[in-house]
């Protein structure tokens, strides 16, 4: 149990030396990963293009907290989730407090023959979350949501932002 006191003691100790001697100090950890509990994620069907979801993530919690840049979205019970435009790997989003962010998915691609039909999309700020599962008949597809190539953009600050990349990124 005193480990700890000692280590914290000593990591102080550092932090002084370094800071005295002209050496760059540790950055000071950003915010955690919002909990599930304490971001809220919605969805609808973009009333201006077909075949695209409009999607959105709040931080409800009284501090500031990250999600993914990459929106976790999976279609029914398909493999795999929508793929990111442009290409990247994962990174923390950091969400103020009563901020939103907002993605743009485009879950049919345009250029396809061929489609599959899924009846929900389940959509999450983080990959650890479970996520929030929004029924087609909710996203205006009451026969089912087509999906072939599915894509989505990170998130943005602003919906027309999120909109602008993925008009980018359609062929």
């Amino acid at each position: 149990m005193r480990i700890r006191p000692a280590l914290a003691a000593s990591s102080a100790a550092v932090l002084a030396l370094l800071a005295t001697s002209g050496a760059p100090a540790a950055a000071a950890p950003g915010p955690a990963v919002c909990a599930e509990r304490a971001v809220k994620v919605a969805a609808a069907a973009s009333p201006d293009v077909a075949d695209v979801v409009r999607i959105s993530v709040t931080n409800q919690g009284p501090r500031p907290c990250v999600v993914d840049r990459i929106p976790t979205v999976v279609f029914g019970d398909l493999d795999g989730p929508a793929l990111p435009v442009p290409g990247t790997g994962s990174a923390p989003y950091r969400l103020a407090a009563g901020h939103s962010a907002y993605a743009a998915v485009r879950t049919l691609d345009p250029a396809s023959t061929e489609l599959r039909l899924v009846d929900g999309v389940t959509v999450a700020g983080h990959p650890a979350h479970h996520g929030r599962t929004f029924d087609a008949a909710s996203l205006g597809a009451p026969d089912g949501i087509r999906v072939w190539e599915p894509v989505t953009t990170w998130w943005h600050p602003t919906r027309a932002g999120a909109d602008t990349v993925l008009a980018e990124h359609t062929d």
